[in-house]
């Protein structure tokens, strides 16, 4: 080999060694003078950048995998435009691409299950990994209308699905004129309006008083929730579930409306509430045949009742004469009356409309129970009283009564609004349960005051759908009560379970696992709220796909409000600022965040 060439070949090699020698060199001192930007692994389609600041506002923060110790920068040394560029993609997965929820749209997941007998196909299951995808607007989306016009009329832009009109046209649950959609009130169940009919349900038994003793609502296959949106004219808080099946859209015209609802499903597992929630449960031709399975969905119903609750079931069963009705009614009073529900009231031919109810009470005592066990399903377990229902089976047993730290059976809460403030029965048996209660509904309502209304830039005027991330006792909302919104309080499942203190209080709320998505439509609040959410969470969850996550659920316009370290703070906010968000701080640990209508073009 002529000498040239190994001279050649030598040098070569020796440059190239010399190029990997100072590009290591150069990330080591990279590394060094920027931790934060190695905080946690990058994907391939993931810079950093410093970039001018959009429009000022807000933001909010969280923690993640595996991370090492960094050195938290000072509230005064933080650099609010430091961005990750990252390579953001819009999702395309056909028809439902602008409606995306990735836990219950899993195409590949359902077309796996081996059985829909239980409505599998309805329930939740997430893919893995998150998908990192942003949901597009839909075309022509507008700023919503507010509240309370919102409950009557939508831009039909912002939820453009006409089926329910034509659907639907002769029961009045939806109409379509110009460039909205109008809600006039009407129902399945309620032809004359939901109004008399919420009256009928009174006057049928007067011992349910809205707003004072009946606070606490579950509207089951609520349709467009004009029921609860009603109700609320009464002070009383009404939690409207649906699937996501051919109906179409129904629980996203409610939360467009403003009024609270979520996506579930009675099928193979528990409802993401705690026991003994509702003051009073309503089925208006909801489409749950309560006797299947041994009656279990039904069962899953007097978990979830308060002792005392009514449960109004409005259905064909009722009233009508045909052989299935028979049937289905004859399976109701034998599976009602094994479970000690009292029939209290029973009313055909409601206002001339050929529509009758009947109200059921649960018992608030064992004395029923004692009597023939044989014929009744067994009591449950106890242990499953203390189990978050979370991706739990439903259970062919009866709930236990709750009962207090010494065994005796809780009483109702005190009448509304007394039960806001009031000491829960359910709090913990610590001597200082009682003190620490009282001192976080005061710690709030100051902060709320002093803080989240004076000194940071949010207009609440603009603000109805609310989601507090870790909600604790559920002190923010109580702070909230006075302004004309609503606030869904979601307990972690891996935090102190205290799901029922919130709603004991009067108000709702659900388990999540901010791991997965949420089971609600794209752009459903106006402002998302986490108070130290995140502090020690750092093993399960990824702070990209919980960025995305709070990005799909919140509106354009809308706010995230966060307290919490320098540290959390440190690493979301470049995560915000890449998905072209406004963020300020304020006090070195609350960061607001605002979303604009920013959206990447594939």
């Amino acid at each position: 080999m002529p000498i040239s060439v190994l001279f050649e070949r030598k040098y070569s090699f020796l440059c190239l060694a010399s190029i990997l020698l100072i590009s290591f060199a150069f990330l080591l001192l990279t590394y060094t003078s920027y931790p934060f930007f190695f905080a946690f692994p990058l994907p391939s389609d993931i810079h950093v950048s410093v970039s001018s600041p959009p429009p000022p506002s807000r933001s909010s923060s969280l923690q993640f995998p595996t991370e090492p110790e960094l050195e938290t920068q000072p509230a005064d040394h933080l650099d609010l435009n430091v961005s990750l560029n990252i390579r953001w993609r819009a999702c395309r997965l056909g028809s439902v691409t602008v409606d995306y929820i990735p836990c219950l749209d899993n195409s590949k997941a359902i077309k796996q299950l081996k059985s829909k007998k239980h409505l599998e196909h309805r329930e939740r299951h997430c893919p893995k990994p998150p998908p990192r995808c942003l949901v597009p607007l839909p075309k022509s989306y507008k700023v919503p209308v507010q509240w309370p016009q919102s409950r009557d009329m939508i831009w039909y832009s912002n939820v453009p699905h006409p089926k329910l009109v034509e659907y639907k046209k002769e029961q009045n649950w939806v109409r379509k004129s110009d460039d909205y959609f109008v809600f006039p009130g009407g129902g399945t169940q309620f032809k004359n309006g939901v109004t008399a009919y919420i009256d009928f349900i009174t006057e049928t038994v007067p011992a349910i008083k809205w707003g004072e003793h009946i606070r606490v609502v579950l509207d089951v296959g609520c349709g467009v929730a004009s029921f609860g949106g009603y109700l609320l004219d009464r002070d009383v808080v009404t939690m409207s579930f649906a699937p996501k099946d051919e109906h179409e859209a129904q629980i996203q015209f409610a939360l467009e409306r403003g009024i609270p609802a979520t996506l579930s499903v009675i099928g193979s597992k528990k409802l993401t509430f705690p026991d003994d929630a509702y003051d009073l449960i309503h089925c208006a031709r909801c489409r749950v045949h309560w006797e299947e399975d041994g009656g279990k969905p039904l069962l899953e119903l007097n978990r979830i009742l308060r002792p005392g609750g009514f449960f109004v079931w409005s259905a064909t069963p009722v009233y009508r004469n045909d052989e299935r009705d028979r049937y289905v009614w004859k399976s109701m009073v034998a599976l009602t009356q094994s479970i000690c529900w009292k029939v209290v009231a029973k009313r055909d031919n409601f206002d001339s409309t050929e529509i009758g109810l009947v109200i059921y009470q649960k018992p608030s005592s064992y004395s029923c129970y004692a009597h023939d066990r044989t014929k009744r399903p067994p009591l449950c377990d106890r242990k499953t009283k203390k189990e978050i229902s979370w991706y739990k089976p439903l259970r062919h047993c009866t709930s236990r009564l709750p009962v207090d730290s010494n065994g005796n059976l809780l009483g109702w809460p005190s009448p509304w609004p007394h039960r806001l403030r009031n000491k829960p029965q359910s709090l913990p048996a610590e001597p200082d349960a009682e003190a620490i209660f009282n001192e976080d509904t005061k710690h709030w309502a100051a902060l709320v005051s002093d803080v989240y209304f004076d000194a940071l830039a949010i207009n609440w005027a603009s603000i109805r759908n609310v989601m507090d991330m870790n909600a604790g006792y559920g002190g923010f909302a109580a702070a909230l009560n006075e302004l004309p919104l609503w606030v869904m309080n979601v307990v972690p499942i891996d935090a102190q379970d205290t799901l029922s203190i919130i709603f004991e209080r009067g108000l709702i709320g659900i388990y999540h696992d901010w791991c997965e998505s949420l089971s609600t439509y794209p752009r459903t609040y106006d402002l998302l709220h986490s108070s130290f959410l995140f502090k020690n969470r750092k093993e399960r969850c990824n702070i990209i796909d919980v960025a995305v996550e709070m990005d799909r659920i919140l509106r354009p316009g809308g706010y995230l409000l966060l307290q919490d370290t320098m540290e959390t703070i440190q690493k979301l906010n470049p995560v915000l600022r890449s998905l072209q968000w406004s963020t300020s701080l304020y006090e070195g640990q609350f960061l607001v965040g605002k979303k604009g209508f920013w959206r990447p073009k594939n």
